[in-house]
């Protein structure tokens, strides 16, 4: 136990020096295999001292990220995750991008959709998105939180009132297989449930661990989901939970 110990409290002096740590380095450092060290990080992770990352964790003194640390986390899958999600797409479609970083990964790969609509609360997808001509966008304006980088408020809300799309693109900070989804901000919410309500489909894009985590904020129960594009990590009761209410489950990595 005092080995345990202590090799728990290298880990997290290494987290606080460098930010981040990796399962193989850590193994090798410590002498332990890489079972024990991916032990220590979910035991770690349990008490919210760090946060679990594919091959890794993150330093965190506060379950909610900034998006500029979000984007470090997990980026393959979300890579993957993005790029299913675009296969989802059809010509002449209108879609929302909720603000995210999964959700930015799907606009890292609209070029090969020649007429598009965009709706985007997000200014870093918004901005990433003018490098394509084949899109239409629009944001529905609003304040600025700068936490996560998207326009929230009483004119985002009216103006997204007026729209209408074929699909929503719906990152979430938690999922809760026997509840909902869930984000850490409340104004985030309840645009997230406005958006919900304009959509023809609403499709949920998010990694695996996810599903370890919820959120201050509501946004939906699964009756209003209809797809969830995530990878194979997730728990298999997890999945058929969602199966039961009737929610697709698409592994971006299979």
């Amino acid at each position: 136990m005092k080995k345990t110990a202590v090799r728990r409290s290298l880990i997290l002096k290494e987290l606080d020096e460098h930010g981040q740590v990796s399962v193989n380095d850590l193994s090798k450092a410590l002498g332990v295999s890489e079972v024990t060290i991916r032990n220590d990080l979910d035991r770690l992770e349990k008490n919210k001292l760090l946060i679990r990352a594919h091959g890794g964790a993150f330093k965190t003194s506060n379950i909610a990220l900034t998006v500029s640390e979000k984007k470090k986390i997990n980026l393959d899958i979300k890579r993957l995750i993005g790029k299913k999600a675009v296969s989802l797409i059809g010509e002449d479609e209108s879609i929302i991008l909720d603000s995210g970083t999964t959700t930015f990964e799907i606009s890292n790969n609209l070029a090969e959709i020649q007429n598009l609509t965009v709706i985007s609360n997000a200014l870093d997808i918004v901005n990433n998105l003018s490098q394509y001509k084949n899109l239409q966008v629009f944001m529905p304006g609003g304040y600025l939180k700068e936490f996560s980088m998207s326009l929230v408020g009483p004119m985002a809300e009216r103006n997204l009132k007026q729209l209408y799309c074929n699909k929503l693109f719906l990152g979430v900070d938690g999922i809760k297989p026997s509840l909902g989804v869930f984000t850490h901000h409340v104004e985030e919410a309840y645009l997230n449930q406005l958006m919900i309500e304009i959509s023809d489909e609403v499709i949920v894009v998010a990694d695996s661990s996810k599903f370890k985590r919820s959120g201050l904020a509501f946004i939906s129960n699964f009756d209003k989901i209809d797809k969830i594009i995530t990878d194979s990590n997730v728990d298999e009761s997890f999945v058929k939970e969602l199966e039961n209410h009737n929610v697709e489950v698409i592994f971006a990595d299979k």
